[in-house]
């Protein structure tokens, strides 16, 4: 079940791009979809809400991946209190890809 924000809070937003390996594809998405290796591992995480992973159509081996916290602070407390984790399944996952890039960190913008 996916956690919904509370009313009123705004959430913290990481995202990535990933180019896969074509031999690897299965892996990779068994790896970063919603259900996959991260998103199981971020679940542990106090603030962590969701991961979505998106497919480009036009060109099958890029893929984004967005993953939903409750805050920005939330998220480093989790990476840092599970660093050798995170660094260990990061090392698992890099023969998957040809490129890894992060596009950024966005902060949820609600009218006034």
């Amino acid at each position: 079940m996916t956690k919904k924000p509370q009313k009123g809070s705004s959430v913290f937003v990481i995202v990535w791009e990933f180019r896969c390996r074509q031999a690897r594809r299965r892996e990779f998405q068994n790896a970063y979809s919603s259900n996959g290796t991260w998103a199981r591992f971020f679940r542990r995480g106090e603030g962590y809400l969701r991961t979505e992973l998106l497919r480009d159509r036009e060109d099958p081996l890029r893929y984004l991946t967005i993953d939903v916290w409750r805050s920005r602070k939330a998220y480093e407390q989790f990476k840092k209190q599970h660093r050798d984790e995170y660094q260990a399944i990061d090392r698992q996952c890099e023969s998957l890809t040809e490129v890894e890039q992060k596009i950024g960190e966005f902060q949820a913008v609600e009218a006034k």
